[in-house]
């Protein structure tokens, strides 16, 4: 029961993300809200909105505090090795200036970021360490603004096109109310059903948060990634990975960690080490070629690490 119950978490989680948005769009297309903060603001937050609710339900008890960092660390783990790894398998992954001068050294800064407040000082991440992930974000923002202003690209596939036609209000209203129940209810349902599972198989939830968990609050990211690498726009799956990647930590675990301080978890360096890993490859890999993109044997490449990364640490936390 418990397994059916998880997919049916992340199927909650996935269409309340999308109708939650689709609400708020209507409702910023009412009030002509520009399409870049809106951009910026509801539809970067949708395609986060599966890893935002996990995580606050996760932190809310203590019990499950576990599941907040790995799905966090998990999430951009999967990122980076297994979405990029597939769509650039499907065409190459075509990356663009800003994103190879600053997104993809920001992500990198991401998995600094952790490793030093949580287990290089005090062995969590704390309030105050969640207000400096706040700050960081805050200040990516302001940026991707900037550059959104000048006339370059935020996060390649985010943006909304207004056709002219507004949705009823109230309609509005009832979708972002239905999408943020059923957002709130598939939370619950992952994070209860997910330790359940790792009681009843005598496993950590430390390893389950890193690969179930992480793996569907991951699956918009994966479908959008795939869906532009087959209609050959690669460089939107750059920005939705490296985005979401910068979201997630800067953002999510920032607001996670001023719910709940977040203890460090055993084998926490060895996955950020991996996740740190990730980011460096892809900036290596972008920078190697003449046509700064993540060639298909990358992409096998990518896939190849996650696979043994994945058995050697099943075996490690369960021997």
């Amino acid at each position: 029961m418990d397994y059916i119950l998880i997919i049916a978490g992340f199927i909650l989680l996935i269409f309340g993300a999308n109708i939650l948005v689709d609400g708020a769009v209507g409702i910023a297309k009412r009030f002509r809200v520009p399409n870049l903060i809106i951009g910026l603001t509801i539809v970067a937050f949708g395609t986060s909105a599966p890893e935002l609710v996990v995580n606050l339900v996760a932190a809310l008890d203590p019990a499950t505090t576990d599941l907040a960092l790995t799905n966090i660390i998990g999430s951009n783990t999967i990122n980076t090795f297994v979405i990029l790894g597939v769509a650039a398998l499907v065409y190459p992954v075509k990356s663009q200036a800003g994103s190879r001068r600053f997104d993809i050294p920001m992500s990198l800064a991401a998995s600094v970021a952790i490793l030093l407040l949580a287990w290089c000082f005090d062995h969590e991440v704390s309030r105050i360490d969640g207000v400096i992930l706040l700050v960081v974000f805050s200040f990516f923002m302001y940026v991707m603004a900037r550059k959104a202003l000048r006339g370059r690209s935020v996060r390649s596939g985010e943006r909304t096109e207004d056709n002219g036609k507004k949705r009823n209000l109230w309609l509005s209203v009832l979708m972002i109310v239905g999408g943020l129940v059923m957002l709130v209810v598939g939370g619950q349902l992952i994070v209860n059903s997910a330790t359940n599972i790792a009681e009843s198989l005598g496993i950590s939830q430390a390893v389950i948060g890193l690969t179930v968990v992480a793996l569907g609050t991951s699956l918009p990211e994966l479908a959008t990634s795939v869906v532009a690498a087959i209609k050959k726009n690669s460089d939107i799956a750059l920005g939705n990975v490296i985005g979401s990647n910068i979201f997630n930590v800067f953002f999510i675990l920032g607001l996670s960690a001023l719910v709940r301080p977040l203890p460090a978890y055993k084998y926490m360096a060895t996955d950020l080490g991996v996740m740190m890993l990730g980011s460096l490859l892809v900036l290596i890999l972008v920078r190697t070629n003449k046509q700064y993109e993540i060639k298909r044997w990358a992409g096998l490449l990518l896939l190849l690490i996650y696979a043994f990364y994945l058995v050697r640490m099943i075996s490690d936390t369960n021997p």
